[in-house]
């Protein structure tokens, strides 16, 4: 599962490489560590043409997660003494999101899967864990780390992402995983994120029907990556 990836490359790159008419992220610096529930830019589509705008990443998580997350908490309170409002307490259940999408079928994904709710993520590496291997070992295209994209969902959610901050209002995305090619497997036999390479991938994972799209769920051809970083939390670009 990859919860943790760079982009460092700047704005201006990522908007010509992704054809971007509308821009939203300000002053966008480079992000050597992107973490869950952080925000990082996305490419949509917008009402005004497509659009680099920041999201937090973490899609909501099923109704049946947080169901059971909430039966824990209500029983723990209840153990206590404490008188338990079931239904506040399921409305108020924290969801930082769910990071990486694989079974696409279930029908918690499927409602996001249309053309309006797709988009690509761009990053420059990403980290698979092993600890066995050291830590975070980083991929990348190759060492230079050239700019490439996770193709992704994304959604405008109310939830109660952490307790301190309460109910909230966000843009929330997550990218596509799928089988693991031969470098990352090595490391991480589950799964590998879904990554796009060619503006042609890009056009067809934004624009087209979700037959078409869906295949580029597929994992990238042997000796496609390569490990440009170890045992750290941050992958910093070459100088």
């Amino acid at each position: 599962m990859c919860n943790l990836y760079s982009i460092t490359t700047n704005q201006a790159a990522i908007s010509a490489l992704f054809r971007v008419v509308n821009r939203y992220v300000g002053n966008l610096a480079p992000m050597p560590g992107v973490f869950p529930d952080y925000k990082a830019p996305i490419v949509r589509t917008g009402a005004g043409g497509r659009e680099l705008t920041n999201a937090r990443w973490g899609m909501p998580s099923s109704s049946k997660a947080l169901l059971d997350a909430t039966k824990k908490r209500a029983e723990k309170l209840q153990a206590k003494g404490k008188t338990v409002d079931f239904k506040e307490l399921l409305r108020m259940e924290p969801d930082s999101g769910t990071t990486n999408i694989r079974k696409v079928k279930s029908k918690h994904w499927t409602r996001w899967l249309g053309r309006g709710n797709r988009c690509v993520v761009p990053f420059n590496s990403f980290s698979e864990f092993n600890k066995a291997q050291g830590g975070d070992i980083w991929f990348a295209i190759d060492e230079s780390r050239p700019l490439a994209c996770f193709a992704g969902i994304w959604t405008n959610w109310t939830s109660v992402r952490k307790v301190k901050e309460g109910e909230t209002t966000n843009d929330l995305y997550a990218f596509l995983t799928t089988e693991a090619n031969a470098e990352v497997g090595a490391v991480h036999p589950k799964a590998m994120p879904v990554i796009l390479t060619t503006p042609d991938e890009v056009e067809i994972w934004l624009n087209a029907p979700e037959d078409e799209a869906l295949k580029l769920r597929r994992p990238l051809p042997d000796g496609s990556l390569r490990i440009v970083a170890r045992g750290v939390k941050e992958d910093q670009p070459p100088s």
